[in-house]
């Protein structure tokens, strides 16, 4: 059996959780394999809208066991207050919900650390969510951090201790005030309630499913234009959020990977700095922001919103091996009289087709080419042949520029408004 991947080819926010959500009766496993309580991912059904931050999308289908890999970074009190939630819609999360004990864990003091940098940069943010990932991150590639497993060490309390005390050293290179006597309290509530959970050797756990026949997907978070070694640094992530993630995430062979479906919008979107080639700061782009109720799930904050961009599509497909696509938010077009595509680069007179290393002080301005829009409500549509022929024209056109179909498409944020081509 193959591991299949569900990537997110922008910069995040493309609809993930809603694909999990939708794919999850097909698979036995689904399992998250890096980042943590900086992803936001949204599924809405049965009246009900629901926001996971930490615990994979599957975790609304009893039959399906969710696992949070090694690659992920938990924060207990955010961990709890999701565990909460779900319990108040009763779903039986103790029953399909594991938890490597190699995942690291987000202390209090890491989150104070990533509200002091982000401050001190001034100008300068990166758009941190400012839930302590990457000083998490830095603590786990520095050989510091605390893991789950520590939680069943005698002496946690005093690993804890100490990598407190040298993260509160750190923070004395900054002139910012913090309380942290509350966070505590909640942490370890939060460990408490993380204990009662069955915790895994992931890797083993992968191996055993993947040998005893069960089909596995696994679910990213963010997006792979924020990976670290190949997004848009430093206004990334601190984790490997393409496909290869998936390997070190979870403790996979690259030989075991299968499907990987990639999931973009319709259009595009970013939330923080960072370069954003085809960004409309007009009247068109805060329609499509509040057409598309684009605002961070994490954060609240407003997203930047602009046309598609096809050679940042085009290097996301080939840096996972993207074998289908799935476009979200078609919806959200419906209404303008024209559509625009990037589809290359003008940097400094010279047409490119590919992202320049220093994406950051290139001068690059989008080509375009114009494409028909449509008018009509898109939401109702149940089937691919129902949709109109100027959406199916946008994305045979997207299609033959890829070379890769487009298998999946979304005209609303429902389970239910999603269909098959």
């Amino acid at each position: 059996m193959k591991v299949d991947v569900l990537i997110g080819l922008q910069w995040g926010d493309e609809g993930k959780g809603k694909i999990v959500d939708m794919l999850a009766p097909k698979y036995d496993v689904i399992a998250r394999f890096q980042g943590g309580p900086n992803a936001g991912h949204t599924l809405e059904f049965d009246g009900l809208k629901h926001v996971l931050h930490t615990i994979p999308s599957g975790i609304f289908h009893p039959q399906q066991m969710n696992i949070i890999g090694n690659g992920v970074v938990i924060d207990p009190i955010i961990f709890a207050k999701e565990i909460k939630a779900l319990l108040n819609l009763n779903v039986a999360v103790r029953n399909n919900l594991q938890i490597s004990r190699k995942a690291h864990l987000i202390l209090p003091t890491h989150r104070i650390l990533d509200a002091a940098s982000e401050a001190s940069k001034g100008s300068n943010k990166i758009g941190s969510t400012l839930k302590g990932i990457g000083p998490t991150y830095m603590d786990k590639t520095g050989r510091n951090g605390l893991r789950v497993g520590d939680i069943e060490a005698s002496d946690f309390k005093n690993r804890y201790k100490a990598l407190t005390d040298k993260h509160k050293q750190m923070l004395g290179f900054y002139n910012h005030a913090y309380d942290i006597e509350q966070l505590e309290a909640a942490w370890f509530e939060g460990v408490e309630l993380l204990k009662t959970f069955t915790l895994i050797d992931s890797e083993y756990s992968m191996d055993k499913y993947l040998n005893q026949g069960k089909k596995i997907l696994a679910e990213g978070a963010q997006g792979s234009l924020l990976d670290i070694d190949f997004g848009s640094y430093p206004f990334v992530t601190s984790s490997n959020t393409i496909t290869a993630g998936t390997c070190t995430g979870l403790g996979i062979a690259p030989s075991r990977i299968g499907e990987v479906f990639g999931i973009f919008k319709a259009y595009c979107t970013r939330v923080g700095s960072g370069p954003f080639p085809t960004e409309l700061n007009d009247e068109t782009g805060e329609n499509m922001r509040v057409k598309g109720n684009e605002f961070g799930s994490t954060t609240g904050r407003p997203r930047r919103t602009g046309w598609l961009d096809l050679p940042a599509l085009r290097y996301a497909i080939m840096l996972n091996g993207v074998t289908q696509l799935c476009m979200m938010k078609s919806d959200v077009l419906s209404g303008f009289d024209q559509l625009k595509v990037c589809t290359a680069y003008d940097v400094d007179g010279q047409i490119i087709k590919h992202i320049p290393f220093d994406v950051i002080h290139a001068n690059m301005q989008p080509v375009y080419e114009t494409l028909p829009g449509w008018q009509d409500d898109l939401t109702s549509i149940t089937q691919a042949g129902q949709l109109p022929q100027a959406l199916q024209h946008y994305i045979q056109f997207i299609e033959n520029e890829l070379k890769v179909p487009v298998k999946i498409v979304s005209v609303g944020p429902n389970r239910l408004q999603t269909m098959w081509r």
